[in-house]
């Protein structure tokens, strides 16, 4: 149908020029309101009117004409009503809506997906900082960075993956003081261990069992391999250095295991201290100066963000000579752009809202050819989850909060990723845990998967060779569920390039929920293996593409398309 409604748009582009020479622009369909209207719908010569100062009612008159009277009218389309003050309704004979299923099938897991473009992008996310176990907001983060790279990856965009963390600062000194403690043989309620509430740091001090296990396995002098690094402890307590690289390198490994459990993997770590010892920070810092684009006022070094939309300026650098936290952003990002990424996405929490302005105003004045409005930014509300009715907030393991493995340990990696996916990124979210591990049809992702395995099924009793099911005879497919199920298996392209254009997998998460509830009504009003092979193979057909379709859907939020449950 693809196909189809190329021919289709072409044949509307023609009949505006002859309308009006240039308005072949406005050659676009919609679907309706209703779906008893019609198929396709344009708004076209509504739009046109005005300017040709014509009534619209008239000139919608005069284009179906023209489209009636074009081949891909004639051979695709069953009728073309005006409604209201200029709608073109367009109603589609069943062999149109056919057509998808001969295209889905030839082109299995390629269907939905554009050509290469040739151009590369990166997504920054989850970037936990190597201080603890990964949260569910995290975890948010993973599902939404991992779906919008496989979504650009659908368009024809080269994805690059990476992770971007603090690896020294005050969080790394605080990590290895808590686990040098523990080393040691104190805990958390000692006397020695900080209380302090009036002391900031010492509300820092990790607490969580894990810190027990760092420095139970740096006493016996173990190695940690992570992605990214390699490190045996010394286990020497007084070594700090050590118990801090040792502490570090296990975290990260932690944190390898718990996407590994995600079933995610990244192309490249990027670490903060590299934006130091290789020099980057201070050229940045030395453009913006010579640039003119900063000022010293009261002992610090202030850059004018307000010159690009900031509402006040913004002190980069301190009076103790110490760089404020957005400068090593800019420079990491003046990285991202001379590395060849044309479009950058960063996935972050709602608290880096204020970091938006100063980032980009820092990138505009540093004049390096970045275009405004460069990176994008997918913000996140972070996660409640709820279990047996109440909100559980605690984890044994971290101590202060619930940890993603937790999670995929409570239910499973499927149910993580499209519960994290089914709202829009900067909506509240809870999570049920009880309800992500119902089999029925309250369970969102069991109700998609179970649509999968149900044809898979289907497919299995029939026995025979799937590939054949792209020839077919499809003219039995004339019932209206059927109808209307094609007619859904035609939109997923287009939902695709809308959703990577928004940002948005949530989409994909509506669409597949929509698909498996318009599969299971096309189940129960016909029978599938009936005796009549004409009629039995034409429904494998749809049904055979249906599969496909979810299959491919699925595979964007990275969840799994089980053949049987």
């Amino acid at each position: 149908m693809l196909t189809v409604k190329t021919e289709l748009l072409q044949a509307l582009r023609v009949a505006l020029e002859q309308l009006a020479p240039g308005s072949g622009a406005k050659a676009a369909f919609e679907s309706p309101k209703v779906a008893a209207h019609g198929d396709l719908a344009t708004t076209a010569a509504m739009q046109m009117a005005k300017p040709l100062r014509l009534n619209p009612r008239q000139l919608a008159e005069q284009l179906r004409a023209a489209l009636l009277a074009s081949a891909a009218f004639v051979e695709w389309v069953d009728a073309v009503d005006i409604a209201g003050p200029g709608f073109i309704n367009i109603k589609l004979k069943p062999q149109a809506k056919q057509q998808v299923l001969r295209e889905v099938l030839s082109q299995g897991d390629r269907f939905g997906s554009q050509p290469s473009t040739g151009k590369s992008m990166m997504v920054e996310f989850v970037s936990a900082n190597p201080t603890g176990p990964l949260h569910v907001g995290h975890g948010r983060q993973a599902a939404l960075g991992d779906a919008i790279c496989n979504l650009f990856a659908t368009q024809g965009w080269g994805v690059h993956r990476e992770f971007y963390y603090n690896d020294a600062g005050v969080q790394i000194q605080t990590l290895a003081n808590s686990t040098q403690l523990r080393a040691k043989g104190f805990k958390p309620g000692d006397d020695c261990w900080p209380t302090d509430p009036e002391n900031p740091a010492s509300k820092a001090f990790y607490n969580g069992d894990y810190i027990q296990d760092i420095a139970n396995d740096f006493l016996a002098k173990k190695t940690v391999q992570a992605d990214d690094r390699s490190f045996t402890a010394s286990g020497d307590v007084d070594d700090l250095q050590s118990i801090s690289n040792f502490a570090v390198a296990y975290l990260r490994h932690e944190q390898d295991k718990d996407l590994q459990a995600f079933n995610l993997k990244f192309d490249e770590y990027y670490l903060e201290s590299s934006l130091y010892t290789s020099g980057r920070v201070d050229q940045t810092v030395n453009k913006l100066v010579a640039n003119g684009k900063t000022y010293d006022k009261d002992g610090a070094l202030w850059l004018k963000s307000t010159d690009y939309g900031d509402d006040k300026d913004r002190v980069m650098r301190k009076g103790d000579g110490s760089y404020t936290y957005f400068v090593p952003d800019v420079a990491y990002h003046i990285s991202k752009w001379e590395r060849g990424f044309e479009k950058v996405v960063n996935i972050q929490g709602t608290d880096h809202h204020g970091t938006i302005a100063r980032v980009r105003a820092g990138l505009q004045a540093a004049g390096v050819g970045i275009p405004e409005g460069y990176p994008d930014y997918v913000l996140h509300t972070m996660v409640r989850v709820v279990k047996g009715g109440e909100e559980v907030k605690i984890s044994k393991r971290a101590g202060s909060y619930v940890t993603l493995r937790d999670l995929i340990e409570w239910t499973s990696k499927d149910a993580v990723r499209f519960f994290l996916l089914s709202r829009k990124p900067d909506t509240e979210y809870t999570f049920d845990v009880d309800l992500a591990v119902t089999k029925n049809n309250d369970n969102p992702v069991y109700y998609v998967q179970y649509a999968h395995a149900r044809i898979c099924s289907v497919l299995l009793s029939w026995g025979g060779d799937r590939t054949a099911l792209r020839d077919v005879d499809l003219s039995p497919l004339q019932s209206p569920q059927a109808l209307a199920l094609m007619l859904l298996l035609a939109k997923y392209p287009e939902m695709l390039s809308a959703a990577a254009a928004d940002f948005a997998p949530h989409d994909v998460t509506f669409y597949l929920r929509e698909l498996a509830a318009c599969y299971h009504s096309y189940y129960d009003a016909e029978r599938i293996l009936v005796d009549d092979e004409p009629v039995k193979l034409a429904r494998l057909a749809l049904v055979a593409a249906t599969a496909q379709v979810l299959h491919n859907g699925l595979a964007v939020l990275g969840v799994d398309a089980p053949s049987k449950m």
